[in-house]
Protein backbone atom coordinates (compact mmCIF):
# COMPACT_ATOMS: atom_id res chain seq x y z
CA UNK A 1 0.00 0.00 0.00
CA UNK A 2 1.21 3.34 -0.82
CA UNK A 3 -0.97 5.78 1.24
CA UNK A 4 0.73 9.30 0.02
CA UNK A 5 -0.87 8.50 -3.34
CA UNK A 6 -4.01 6.61 -2.78
CA UNK A 7 -6.54 5.53 -0.12
CA UNK A 8 -6.46 2.13 0.70
CA UNK A 9 -9.83 0.45 0.46
CA UNK A 10 -11.20 -2.73 1.97
CA UNK A 11 -14.72 -3.78 0.87
CA UNK A 12 -17.00 -6.91 1.57
CA UNK A 13 -18.94 -8.74 -0.96
CA UNK A 14 -21.43 -10.53 0.84
CA UNK A 15 -22.37 -12.29 -2.56
CA UNK A 16 -25.51 -14.02 -2.00
CA UNK A 17 -25.43 -14.18 1.32
CA UNK A 18 -27.69 -12.85 4.82
CA UNK A 19 -31.36 -12.09 5.20
CA UNK A 20 -32.44 -8.87 6.45
CA UNK A 21 -31.81 -9.97 9.99
CA UNK A 22 -28.85 -11.32 9.48
CA UNK A 23 -27.31 -8.26 8.43
CA UNK A 24 -28.51 -6.13 10.73
CA UNK A 25 -26.91 -8.41 13.02
CA UNK A 26 -23.76 -8.54 11.09
CA UNK A 27 -23.46 -4.82 10.64
CA UNK A 28 -23.99 -3.76 14.42
CA UNK A 29 -21.51 -6.30 14.82
CA UNK A 30 -19.38 -4.41 12.57
CA UNK A 31 -20.32 -0.80 13.13
CA UNK A 32 -17.71 -0.80 16.73
CA UNK A 33 -15.14 -2.25 15.05
CA UNK A 34 -15.13 -0.34 11.63
CA UNK A 35 -14.98 2.92 13.56
CA UNK A 36 -11.28 2.25 14.39
CA UNK A 37 -9.98 2.22 10.76
CA UNK A 38 -8.10 4.62 8.89
CA UNK A 39 -8.75 2.81 5.65
CA UNK A 40 -12.26 2.68 3.84
CA UNK A 41 -14.51 0.21 4.61
CA UNK A 42 -17.14 -1.09 2.23
CA UNK A 43 -19.74 -3.53 2.49
CA UNK A 44 -21.19 -4.92 -0.64
CA UNK A 45 -24.26 -6.54 -0.27
CA UNK A 46 -27.64 -8.10 -1.83
CA UNK A 47 -30.15 -5.74 -3.09
CA UNK A 48 -32.56 -6.99 -0.61
CA UNK A 49 -30.22 -5.56 1.94
CA UNK A 50 -28.90 -1.97 0.53
CA UNK A 51 -31.92 0.11 2.63
CA UNK A 52 -31.19 -2.24 5.68
CA UNK A 53 -27.25 -1.48 5.03
CA UNK A 54 -27.50 2.29 4.19
CA UNK A 55 -29.55 3.09 7.58
CA UNK A 56 -27.71 1.58 9.72
CA UNK A 57 -24.40 2.92 8.72
CA UNK A 58 -25.80 6.56 8.45
CA UNK A 59 -23.34 8.98 10.63
CA UNK A 60 -20.27 5.64 10.41
CA UNK A 61 -17.57 5.39 8.48
CA UNK A 62 -18.67 2.34 6.39
CA UNK A 63 -19.57 3.00 2.90
CA UNK A 64 -22.58 0.95 1.39
CA UNK A 65 -22.21 -0.97 -1.87
CA UNK A 66 -24.14 -3.41 -4.29
CA UNK A 67 -22.90 -6.27 -5.79
CA UNK A 68 -24.25 -5.13 -9.35
CA UNK A 69 -25.93 -2.44 -12.03
CA UNK A 70 -27.39 -2.14 -15.17
CA UNK A 71 -26.32 0.05 -17.67
CA UNK A 72 -29.63 1.22 -18.77
CA UNK A 73 -31.31 3.94 -17.27
CA UNK A 74 -34.96 2.01 -16.90
CA UNK A 75 -37.08 -0.17 -19.44
CA UNK A 76 -37.95 -3.77 -19.97
CA UNK A 77 -35.35 -5.35 -17.73
CA UNK A 78 -37.24 -7.72 -15.82
CA UNK A 79 -34.76 -8.51 -12.64
CA UNK A 80 -32.47 -5.87 -13.83
CA UNK A 81 -31.32 -2.49 -11.15
CA UNK A 82 -30.27 1.10 -12.35
CA UNK A 83 -27.86 2.93 -11.15
CA UNK A 84 -30.51 5.62 -10.51
CA UNK A 85 -32.33 3.08 -8.01
CA UNK A 86 -29.04 2.70 -6.10
CA UNK A 87 -28.25 6.28 -5.48
CA UNK A 88 -31.92 7.07 -4.65
CA UNK A 89 -31.09 5.06 -1.29
CA UNK A 90 -27.52 6.02 -0.47
CA UNK A 91 -25.92 3.53 -2.60
CA UNK A 92 -22.31 4.77 -3.32
CA UNK A 93 -20.52 1.91 -4.35
CA UNK A 94 -21.02 -0.67 -7.32
CA UNK A 95 -18.79 -4.24 -8.18
CA UNK A 96 -18.78 -4.43 -11.84
CA UNK A 97 -17.67 -7.42 -13.23
CA UNK A 98 -17.24 -10.01 -11.18
CA UNK A 99 -15.67 -13.15 -12.07
CA UNK A 100 -19.11 -14.81 -10.84
CA UNK A 101 -20.90 -12.47 -12.65
CA UNK A 102 -18.83 -13.11 -15.70
CA UNK A 103 -18.65 -16.93 -15.56
CA UNK A 104 -22.69 -17.44 -14.58
CA UNK A 105 -24.60 -14.76 -16.15
CA UNK A 106 -23.00 -13.97 -19.16
CA UNK A 107 -20.93 -10.73 -18.01
CA UNK A 108 -18.72 -9.77 -21.18
CA UNK A 109 -15.77 -6.98 -21.22
CA UNK A 110 -18.51 -5.08 -23.27
CA UNK A 111 -21.38 -4.97 -20.98
CA UNK A 112 -18.86 -4.41 -18.12
CA UNK A 113 -17.81 -1.26 -19.82
CA UNK A 114 -21.46 -0.10 -20.10
CA UNK A 115 -22.44 -0.92 -16.72
CA UNK A 116 -18.93 1.35 -15.46
CA UNK A 117 -20.37 4.11 -17.71
CA UNK A 118 -23.78 4.09 -16.57
CA UNK A 119 -22.76 3.41 -12.95
CA UNK A 120 -19.94 6.90 -13.04
CA UNK A 121 -22.51 8.72 -14.83
CA UNK A 122 -24.85 8.50 -12.10
CA UNK A 123 -22.56 9.12 -9.01
CA UNK A 124 -21.66 5.91 -7.95
CA UNK A 125 -18.10 4.25 -8.10
CA UNK A 126 -17.20 1.26 -9.43
CA UNK A 127 -15.07 -1.40 -7.82
CA UNK A 128 -14.27 -3.20 -11.44
CA UNK A 129 -12.88 -6.60 -11.33
CA UNK A 130 -10.59 -7.88 -13.89
CA UNK A 131 -8.76 -11.51 -13.34
CA UNK A 132 -7.20 -14.48 -15.15
CA UNK A 133 -8.65 -18.34 -15.12
CA UNK A 134 -6.52 -20.90 -14.21
CA UNK A 135 -5.90 -22.36 -17.65
CA UNK A 136 -4.93 -18.64 -18.81
CA UNK A 137 -2.52 -18.73 -15.84
CA UNK A 138 -0.74 -22.06 -16.33
CA UNK A 139 -0.86 -20.90 -20.60
CA UNK A 140 1.08 -17.94 -19.05
CA UNK A 141 -1.17 -15.45 -20.91
CA UNK A 142 -2.10 -13.36 -17.67
CA UNK A 143 -0.73 -9.89 -18.76
CA UNK A 144 -2.28 -10.59 -21.73
CA UNK A 145 -5.88 -10.99 -20.56
CA UNK A 146 -5.50 -8.32 -17.68
CA UNK A 147 -4.49 -6.28 -20.49
CA UNK A 148 -7.26 -6.58 -22.75
CA UNK A 149 -9.78 -6.28 -19.79
CA UNK A 150 -8.38 -2.70 -19.01
CA UNK A 151 -8.72 -1.63 -22.05
CA UNK A 152 -12.01 -2.52 -22.61
CA UNK A 153 -13.59 -2.44 -19.66
CA UNK A 154 -12.69 1.25 -18.84
CA UNK A 155 -13.06 2.20 -22.62
CA UNK A 156 -14.28 5.78 -23.25
CA UNK A 157 -13.45 6.43 -19.13
CA UNK A 158 -12.20 9.89 -18.61
CA UNK A 159 -9.32 10.25 -16.45
CA UNK A 160 -11.10 11.74 -14.05
CA UNK A 161 -13.15 9.23 -13.77
CA UNK A 162 -10.58 6.42 -13.28
CA UNK A 163 -9.34 8.00 -10.44
CA UNK A 164 -13.37 7.55 -8.55
CA UNK A 165 -12.71 3.88 -9.82
CA UNK A 166 -11.80 1.18 -7.91
CA UNK A 167 -10.02 -2.03 -9.18
CA UNK A 168 -9.75 -5.32 -7.84
CA UNK A 169 -7.46 -7.59 -9.29
CA UNK A 170 -9.49 -11.66 -8.86
CA UNK A 171 -7.50 -14.21 -9.63
CA UNK A 172 -10.10 -16.68 -10.55
CA UNK A 173 -8.38 -20.06 -9.70
CA UNK A 174 -8.15 -18.35 -5.91
CA UNK A 175 -11.94 -17.71 -5.52
CA UNK A 176 -13.75 -19.47 -3.30
CA UNK A 177 -11.11 -22.26 -3.24
CA UNK A 178 -8.84 -21.69 -0.27
CA UNK A 179 -6.01 -21.34 -3.10
CA UNK A 180 -4.41 -17.72 -2.93
CA UNK A 181 -1.98 -16.26 -5.09
CA UNK A 182 1.47 -15.49 -3.61
CA UNK A 183 2.33 -12.03 -2.52
CA UNK A 184 4.54 -11.70 -5.11
CA UNK A 185 2.23 -13.03 -7.80
CA UNK A 186 -0.66 -10.04 -6.10
CA UNK A 187 2.16 -7.38 -6.31
CA UNK A 188 3.32 -8.38 -10.22
CA UNK A 189 0.07 -8.88 -11.65
CA UNK A 190 -1.12 -4.94 -9.14
CA UNK A 191 1.52 -3.28 -10.61
CA UNK A 192 1.32 -4.91 -14.28
CA UNK A 193 -2.45 -3.15 -13.86
CA UNK A 194 -0.91 0.23 -12.41
CA UNK A 195 1.38 0.47 -15.71
CA UNK A 196 -1.46 -0.48 -18.19
CA UNK A 197 -3.50 2.62 -16.88
CA UNK A 198 0.13 4.77 -16.76
CA UNK A 199 0.12 4.17 -20.64
CA UNK A 200 -3.71 4.70 -20.79
CA UNK A 201 -3.97 7.95 -19.11
CA UNK A 202 -0.62 9.03 -17.32
CA UNK A 203 1.97 7.57 -14.37
CA UNK A 204 -0.09 10.50 -11.92
CA UNK A 205 -3.39 9.21 -12.78
CA UNK A 206 -2.03 5.55 -12.17
CA UNK A 207 -1.21 5.99 -8.76
CA UNK A 208 -3.76 7.53 -7.87
CA UNK A 209 -6.21 4.19 -8.74
CA UNK A 210 -6.66 2.36 -5.97
CA UNK A 211 -6.27 -1.73 -6.62
CA UNK A 212 -7.37 -3.80 -4.66
CA UNK A 213 -6.82 -7.84 -4.25
CA UNK A 214 -9.59 -10.37 -4.59
CA UNK A 215 -8.58 -13.81 -4.06
CA UNK A 216 -9.56 -15.66 -0.70
CA UNK A 217 -8.01 -12.66 1.41
CA UNK A 218 -8.13 -13.78 4.74
CA UNK A 219 -6.62 -12.76 8.93
CA UNK A 220 -4.15 -15.00 7.88
CA UNK A 221 -2.33 -13.86 4.66
CA UNK A 222 -3.40 -10.17 4.39
CA UNK A 223 -0.18 -9.02 6.36
CA UNK A 224 1.88 -10.48 3.76
CA UNK A 225 -0.74 -9.37 0.56
CA UNK A 226 -1.28 -5.81 2.01
CA UNK A 227 2.22 -4.97 2.72
CA UNK A 228 3.26 -4.82 -1.36
CA UNK A 229 3.37 -1.47 -2.63
CA UNK A 230 0.86 -1.99 -5.51
CA UNK A 231 -1.86 -3.53 -3.46
CA UNK A 232 -4.16 -1.18 -2.04
CA UNK A 233 -6.52 -3.34 0.10
CA UNK A 234 -8.71 -6.13 -0.70
CA UNK A 235 -12.00 -7.06 -2.13
CA UNK A 236 -13.11 -9.67 0.41
CA UNK A 237 -15.49 -12.72 0.25
CA UNK A 238 -15.99 -15.48 2.75
CA UNK A 239 -13.96 -12.97 5.02
CA UNK A 240 -16.43 -10.19 4.80
CA UNK A 241 -19.08 -12.45 6.83
CA UNK A 242 -17.50 -12.81 9.82
CA UNK A 243 -17.20 -9.07 11.77
CA UNK A 244 -14.14 -10.69 13.80
CA UNK A 245 -12.10 -11.62 10.41
CA UNK A 246 -13.22 -8.58 8.44
CA UNK A 247 -11.91 -6.17 11.19
CA UNK A 248 -8.29 -8.01 11.16
CA UNK A 249 -8.07 -7.35 7.37
CA UNK A 250 -9.62 -3.46 8.59
CA UNK A 251 -6.72 -3.15 11.12
CA UNK A 252 -3.94 -4.55 9.00
CA UNK A 253 -4.83 -2.00 6.47
CA UNK A 254 -4.98 0.81 8.40
CA UNK A 255 -1.19 0.52 9.57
Amino acid sequence: MNKELRQAIIAGNWKMNKTRPEAKALIEELKPIAEKATCGVIICVPFTNLETAVELTKGTNIKVGAENVHFKESGAYTGEISAAMLTEIGVEYVIIGHSERRQYFGETDETVNLRTKAALAAGLKPIVCVGEVLAERKADITKEVISTQIKLDLMGVSAEDIKKTVIAYEPVWAIGTGEVATDEQAQEVCAFIRETLAKLYDQATADAVTIQYGGSMNPKNCAGLLAQPDVDGGLIGGASLKAADFGVLLEEASK
